[in-house]
């Protein structure tokens, strides 16, 4: 589930397990001397295999290099925006430059690009492993309309450049609409890789949600004043933020490209906001099995309307196109971040 998304002092990872219920079959067909748990395991690897060839074939991985790099600078909790983005800047380039002394061309080459030449806002910056990062597009101290980018597998700081040209073009949308708008890119979790087990489960947006709720209330507190704050949710970032407890940090969440969240219904998430799923015609999420089982799989279908979610119009959008300008996606998502929708209001409360 590729795509192409706090504050904190540190980049930390939270671990934070979720239930999982397990379920017996009745089925008839198998007539061998064994019941029960053979035929079970034979079930659950066959879904699995299911599931993960649906999810797998489609994308091919990227891969994660382990990159020395220096450790994330640290803040206090009254660190202004501006003292963040200095900092991290300052760390970015002393990344690269290890990056390149350790004979990694490559990761060195990214990291300046993502440097903009010391223009970058990042509030969050670390360039060990996969990495994390989470950028600012605009002005966030005097925005009153903020949209969270959260993003799916396999991005990482060596993919990082394409989950920004997304950010970029939501913010440039948002700002011909309404100027006093930010955009923040949320990279704050390690994302699975979509070949691994890891795609399959919620293990990964577990730990993510314990980040990522905390970080929305900080956010809420650096923003203008009045802040609208709403959460945009591609691929596996969707089961991240079904997971994520908003409390009223947050007014809208949007799920596209999703596979599904671990949730029988938009009402069991664990949030006030309203929730909104679309999917574009293209997309080949729209072919995984919307299942589960032992942990394996994402259950209901947020598009469908029996998960309750609000629907927008995608178009004919692939699995990483719905933030490329001029798609109906892109105006789908801006307007639900600016509170200006006239989507469907097939409420979920």
């Amino acid at each position: 589930m590729a795509t192409g998304t706090g504050t904190g002092t540190q980049a930390g990872a939270g671990t934070q397990t979720g239930t999982t219920g397990r379920t017996r079959g009745s089925g008839t067909a198998l007539s061998t001397g064994r019941a029960g748990s053979g035929g079970g395991r034979l079930r659950r690897g066959l879904l699995a295999a299911l599931v993960a060839a649906a999810v797998v074939v489609p994308v091919s991985a990227a891969a994660s290099p382990n990159v020395p790099a220096p450790a994330p600078a640290t803040f206090s909790e009254d660190a202004t925006p501006r003292s963040r983005y200095a900092a991290n800047s300052a760390n970015l380039a002393e990344a690269a430059r290890t990056a390149e002394d350790a004979d990694r061309p490559g990761r060195a080459a990214r990291l300046r690009a993502m440097g903009s030449g010391g223009a970058a806002q990042f509030l969050t910056f670390d360039g060990r492993g996969r990495g994390r990062a989470v950028e600012v597009f605009g002005e966030l101290e005097s925005a009153d309309r903020v949209a969270v980018l959260v993003p799916g597998s396999d991005t990482t700081l060596d993919t990082y450049e394409r989950f920004r040209a997304g950010a970029v073009s939501l913010q440039q949308r948002l700002q011909a609409e309404h100027p006093r708008s930010a955009v923040v890119a949320w990279l704050g979790y390690d994302t699975p890789g979509t070949v691994s087990t890891t795609v399959l489960s919620a293990d990964r947006a577990d730990a993510a949600a314990a980040e990522l709720a905390p970080f929305l209330d900080r956010l809420r507190d650096i923003s203008g004043p009045g802040a609208r704050l709403s959460l945009l949710c591609h691929s596996y970032g969707s089961v991240v933020c079904a997971r994520t407890a908003t409390g009223s940090a947050v007014s809208d969440m949007a799920l596209f490209g999703s596979p599904g969240t671990g949730a029988g219904s938009a009402r069991e998430l664990p949030t006030g906001a309203r929730v909104w799923a679309g999917r574009g015609s293209g997309d080949w999420i729209g072919n995984v099995p919307h299942v589960r089982f032992g942990g394996i799989g994402f259950g209901t279908d947020p598009v469908d309307p029996a998960f309750g979610a609000r629907a927008f119009t995608a178009g004919a959008v692939g699995h990483s196109d719905y933030l490329k300008p001029g798609t109906e996606s892109l105006d789908s998502l801006a307007a639900i971040a600016l509170g200006t929708t006239t989507a469907s209001e097939a409420d979920h409360g």
